[in-house]
């Protein structure tokens, strides 16, 4: 039975067990597998703590054998691809997976902790070792999350270990098996843990790549600044300005579509560099879902986060909530419409689109707002239909599905 390493002795038996493990090549998905990507955790955590001497890199040991037995680039080809994969591995811009690992320890005796440390925390989740195959890479794939890639989408399959577990570590997704445990799901189905795992590690992956021109400032979203954000829906590119606004604020806007089987209008969480990410998948192509789910966002950012800087929220907002959610709704209600004017106008309880129209031009915010929270309201969809600007919202990210929008 496997247990956290305290000792010198323990440490010693761990290493000879790993080898052991690594030179019969177990399957990832059996129980050797298991036990292996499970000693390499444990092993990489005992010497992070005891060994103020770091080890060598990956990399490192790769050129230290090399040099040892005379070897070239070419002949690291067979165990890591080809030879431009062997010089990114070199050069520290690509991660070994685990069957690169297992090869180069097998064929070129190169010792499993050196080689498996960095790879390690990639191959645990939350319920046990990740099982590759159970991630959507076909619609990954098609979606051209991987650019790279040249195979078809149903040669994902086979590729899914190089491919997502490269994802993971470009998005830098902490040690998967705490990287769930603080989530918050607002889902009225049974979320497949694997892809909202993949969509999110796609959406830290994209926002870490933004280059935002402001600072956060946390308890910069208050009134004024949800007030100024929400008058920029009365313009005709209202949805493009918001992630501009955000962004001289210090905050990411990442636009991508949700996976199958997750069901998601957005979500909320902080980047380990402190700056905030709201992303929004465009679920329903309409300017009073976007504004709505944009507000609710925001709302777990300034009411939630600020004390709690590991939770995520991942928000259907088809269903009802938490009070954490109940929270961000209300926060969402009160930032789109001035809640002193909403309660004295008569048009919400007598509209029509006319008076709508003329509401939303005195506050100067589209008149699809106004619309949504009286739909909302009267739990009915059915009305003022032609007010919420459908369709009006994906044009302005076109590439949404891959997040390049």
């Amino acid at each position: 039975m496997a247990k956290v390493i305290k000792n010198r002795s323990e440490y010693e038996a761990a290493l000879r067990e790993m080898e052991t493990l690594v030179s019969s090549d177990p399957l990832p998905n059996t129980e050797d597998g298991a036990r292996l990507e499970l000693l390499a955790l444990l092993i990489s955590t005992y010497e992070d703590e005891r060994f103020p001497v770091a080890n060598p890199t990956a990399a490192e040991a790769i050129r230290f054998r090399m040099e040892q037995l005379g070897l070239t680039q070419r002949d690291l080809v067979p165990y890591i691809g080809s030879r431009s994969r062997v010089s990114e591995v070199l050069n520290g811009k690509r991660s070994l997976t685990m069957k690169m690992a297992r090869a180069l320890h097998r064929e070129l005796r190169i010792p499993a902790g050196s080689l498996l440390q960095e790879v390690s925390s990639s191959l645990m989740g939350a319920e046990g070792p990740l099982e590759w195959s159970k991630f959507p890479t076909s619609v990954m794939i098609k979606r051209n999350w991987f650019p790279d890639f040249q195979g078809r989408p149903s040669d994902g399959a086979a590729h899914a270990e190089d491919l997502v577990a490269g994802l993971l570590r470009r998005a830098r997704v902490p040690e998967l098996q705490s990287a769930f445990l603080r989530q918050h799901v607002r889902s009225g189905s049974e979320m497949d843990r694997y892809a909202l795992l993949a969509w999110w590690a796609r959406a830290v992956e994209l926002a870490r790549v933004q280059r935002l021109s402001g600072v956060y400032r946390p308890g910069a979203i208050d009134d004024s600044f949800m007030t100024d954000l929400v008058r920029l829906s009365y313009l005709s590119d209202g949805p493009r300005l918001a992630k501009e606004y955000l962004s001289k604020h210090g905050i990411h806007l990442v636009i991508l579509a949700h996976l199958p089987r997750t069901h998601l209008d957005g979500a909320a969480a902080l980047l380990d560099d402190g700056a905030p990410a709201v992303i929004l998948t465009l679920r329903y192509d309409r300017l009073d879902n976007f504004w709505f789910c944009l507000c609710h966002e925001l709302g777990h950012i300034a009411l939630h986060l600020r004390e709690d800087k590991e939770s995520r929220y991942f928000d259907d907002l088809d269903v009802q909530g938490d009070s954490s959610e109940v929270e961000a709704d209300r926060f969402a209600e009160r930032s789109l419409i001035p809640p002193r004017s909403w309660g004295r106008t008569a048009v919400r309880r007598q509209y029509s689109i006319q008076g709508v129209r003329e509401y939303a031009s005195r506050l100067r915010i589209h008149p699809g707002i106004i619309a949504g929270q009286i739909r909302r309201e009267q739990n009915n969809y059915r009305i003022l239909w032609s007010l919420v600007g459908n369709k009006e919202v994906r044009k302005h990210f076109p590439g949404f599905e891959a997040g390049v929008g």
